[in-house]
């Protein structure tokens, strides 16, 4: 049955833009059949399609055959045309299961470990467990670059804390030895096991490794509750297009129970995120200072329309973050009143 998914999915393609309302859906379903079978369009044969869905103006089409997936998304225009329709509406295609969080850059700082290890024989030990990764050259002060899958480099990231976490405990060893037997000592007076890794755990940081974009999302779009909680006090370091969480109670005797659910609930969300969300980038290099400046000021216009959407700005180009229906339709309109502002200057 997996494997049957994993096939199926192979030949799905997402298609944004689909002109919701305008006609019956059994109707819209049909003239998008016809549109993705023909040989203009680089189609062939459909298997299955799914419209309408949760997401509006968002159709799922499954070929008999995965090449024509691959001929479809070459297509650099996809218009929907029909004599039932009025006009052409412009569609997006994109694959079943491409998802922009799936590459990610990160710089991690290896110089921790130097005293106890070579580290161009670590990188190497890296690079050979953790194939799926691209390792950039070892810079002077340990910096590393590393490009990959999110979930790659976020296991990746996560062994290297604990490795980290355990030089740190080995070296303080000898000098805290007495200290531990006199705490083991009186952790064998504790009721429980269970009571003793809770003490020990209290005094921990969690930490969550994410996609700053998935970051931001959660921290300007979601609900402001989630990462609003009051009871546990956030920091956090951006690295590119990794951020770090690091979750610690607010009260002189934390609940480390509380502490760790508020981290997988992070976690929960994330993965939601990461399976859902979608980035379109709007370049604005060859525009001039007040071309780029339109840009941006008619995103911030249009936002007020979209509140699911993230917009993030930056010099070169703005990111506009959300559910591939609404990116689809923010992108396409702010283009248009900009090219439409252009037009009459």
């Amino acid at each position: 049955m997996d494997t049957g998914r994993a096939a199926k999915s192979a030949r799905t393609v997402v298609i944004s833009g689909v002109p919701d309302g305008v006609l019956k859906d059994d109707v819209m379903s049909d003239i998008l059949v016809i549109h993705f079978q023909k040989s203009k369009n680089n189609g062939g044969d459909v298997e299955d399609i799914i419209y309408p869905t949760r997401e509006k103006g968002v159709a799922y089409v499954t070929f008999e055959d995965q090449e024509v997936v691959e001929s479809v998304l070459k297509k650099n225009e996809h218009r929907l045309e029909d004599k039932r329709l009025s006009r052409y509406y412009p569609l997006k295609v994109t694959p079943y299961f491409t998802n922009v969080f799936s590459s990610v850059t990160s710089v991690l700082n290896m110089s921790v470990f130097k005293d106890q290890y070579v580290l161009e024989d670590l990188i190497q030990e890296l690079k050979k467990k953790n194939t799926a990764l691209s390792f950039g050259p070892l810079q002077s002060n340990g910096h590393i670059s590393v490009q990959g899958s999110f979930p790659a480099i976020k296991m990746l990231r996560d062994c290297l804390l604990l490795k980290a976490k355990s030089l740190s405990e080995d070296k303080n060893e000898e000098r805290k030895s007495r200290q531990r037997q006199k705490k083991q000592q009186q952790q064998c007076r504790l009721t429980t096991d269970t009571n003793n890794f809770v003490l020990h755990a209290e005094r921990e940081k969690q930490v969550v490794v994410l996609d700053t974009d998935i970051y931001l999302y959660m921290k300007n779009v979601l609900p402001k509750k989630l990462l609003a909680n009051t009871d546990v006090v956030i920091s956090d370091i951006t690295d590119g297009d990794i951020t770090t969480l690091y979750l610690q109670k607010t009260r002189s005797r934390p609940n480390a129970a509380q502490v760790l659910a508020f981290k997988e609930e992070i976690e929960r969300q994330s993965l939601k995120l990461h399976n859902t969300l979608c980035k379109e980038r709007i370049y604005l290099e060859e525009y001039t200072r007040e071309e780029k400046q339109k840009y941006k000021l008619m995103c911030e216009t249009l936002k007020s329309h979209y509140p699911s959407v993230l917009v993030i700005p930056y010099a070169t180009h703005i990111d506009v973050i959300g559910n591939s229906s609404e990116v689809f339709e923010f992108t396409r309109e702010v283009n248009k009143e900009v090219q439409s502002l252009f037009q009459h200057r």
